[in-house]
């Protein structure tokens, strides 16, 4: 697939970005990206990832917490 037709299938849409940070499992909310629509693979602004890593590593009150299960696989 060239870049032109991959770049055809890029949809703008605001996305749930998770990271894990110490153990401690991050979650931003409503943020701007560019998804294909077949793999569902997100592509982030340079500006948006600046801003993501800002707000994570600043630490600032988050707007609300959530429990989350965990389970393993073993």
């Amino acid at each position: 697939m060239n870049t032109y037709q991959w770049k055809e299938k890029l949809v703008e849409r605001k996305v749930r970005y998770t990271l894990d940070m110490n153990g401690q499992l991050v979650v931003v909310e409503n943020v701007p990206a560019r998804v294909n629509v077949e793999t569902g693979e997100q592509l982030f602004s340079p500006d948006t990832v600046e801003r993501l890593q800002k707000m994570i590593w600043e630490q600032s009150k988050p707007k609300r917490m959530i429990q989350v299960p965990v389970y393993e696989y073993a």
